[in-house]
């Protein structure tokens, strides 16, 4: 095993003497108080990047919040230097939403934008000035993540009027492979909608948030606005999203209830047209019943069943686990709790082709002391250890 780097650990290994786990960011590591926000992506050639909000003065969700990269070129056991791809300089930077687009391989990179003098609660009320509130931005590497593009606004293509808060994934996006959207890059998201008029509520509560999805049909260059939850009916309150491109082509949404109002407290849905409407409004995915309001991600595996990934204490950020569905989502069964520790946001992504990878915050007395990549062969999804 090559040695790791400075703030990289290789904890363990497997009997066939590949590693299991290692750990990119650690806080207080790299000039900056917390690492959160994990996302991931394995590109063409093999590498595996591990994106996160790099924040320097606090694990707060507002600030001075940058965008930071890891790359690993052996599987994610260790890890080269850590690189600002999206510098806040005062400002919030973050939510990263990577996806390779298959036609050329690049990396394409989302991220979500407002001013480190405002807060979230400040933007969904109406608060702030539209330089201030949330913008949404795209960039582009074709070096294998070494380099990226300057951040490009495309606020324009991807916010209508009236919405104030705006998040891009967190975690991965999806690259359509079948049907006749193939090479579609779809990057699902959340907004929160302001109330109408003569509305007794502020816009901070809960039944404004709503669920949405971007598309491009031209690796990244230009956005159209998919499909769009719209409810807002104080019931399903869909927030921080996943998807995954099921083996008959459509693609499943898994989304956090924000109101904590259903078993599970997640909500799900479909689209059979690539990501420009939904088959049905989300609704209460009745399985996994144990996990609590935070973000989770989805991955299908080419010849295996869709995994999601998420704390497994109903009460608490909690034991990281993995479920598995052989029905495309409608129900899953839990196969794999990889600690007991604290943990919160996760991100699945495929290292090869015996391989899966979970990049997920976690910790011993604090939730956010570290974000760890977790390496899984297919019998660690069956045996119920790792």
């Amino acid at each position: 095993m090559l040695a790791a780097p400075l703030g990289t650990t290789a904890t363990a290994a497997h009997a066939d003497g590949g590693c299991t786990s290692s750990v990119p960011y650690t806080a207080g590591s790299g000039g900056y108080d917390t690492y959160r926000i994990p996302a991931a992506v394995t590109t063409a050639r093999g590498t595996v990047l591990a994106f996160a909000e790099g924040r320097h003065d606090s694990a707060g969700d507002t600030g001075d919040i940058d965008v930071v990269l890891r790359r690993s070129t052996d599987g994610g056991c260790t890890w080269g230097p850590q690189q600002v791809v999206a510098a806040g300089n005062g400002d919030t930077r973050g939510n990263p939403a990577p996806v390779v687009d298959p036609r050329t391989g690049a990396i394409v990179l989302l991220t979500s934008y407002n001013s480190g003098a405002v807060t979230e609660a400040q933007i969904m009320r109406g608060e702030v000035t539209p330089e201030q509130s949330r913008r949404v931005f795209v960039q582009r590497s074709t070096d294998d993540g070494r380099h990226f593009t300057p951040p490009r606004d495309i606020t324009a293509e991807a916010k209508p009027a009236g919405w104030r808060w705006y998040a891009t994934g967190p975690g991965h996006a999806v690259a359509l492979t079948r049907g006749p959207h193939a090479g579609r890059l779809v990057v699902p998201c959340d907004h929160s909608a302001a109330p109408p008029p003569g509305s007794p509520d502020t816009g901070q509560e809960a039944r404004w948030y709503g669920a949405h999805a971007l598309y491009s049909d031209d690796g990244g260059r230009t956005w159209r606005l998919g499909l769009t939850d719209t409810t807002y009916d104080g019931l399903d309150n869909a927030n921080e999203s996943s998807a995954a491109e099921l083996p008959d082509g459509r693609i499943y949404f898994s989304a956090r209830d924000q109101n904590g109002g259903n078993p599970g407290n997640r909500l799900d849905s479909y689209s059979a047209d690539g990501g420009r409407t939904l088959e049905r409004p989300f609704r209460a995915q009745p399985t996994p019943a144990d996990v609590p309001v935070v973000q989770g991600s989805v991955l299908q595996l080419p010849h295996g069943p869709l995994l999601f990934s998420a704390p497994s204490v109903p009460t608490a950020r909690r034991a990281m686990a993995i479920w598995t569905s052989t029905d495309s989502g409608a129900t899953f069964t839990k196969a794999l709790t990889l600690s007991d520790r604290r943990a919160a946001y996760s991100d699945l992504v495929p290292v090869d082709h015996r391989t899966t990878g979970i990049l997920y915050e976690t910790g011993t007395t604090g939730t956010y002391e570290t974000i760890e990549f977790r390496r899984l062969r297919p019998a660690d999804l069956t045996s119920g250890t790792a």
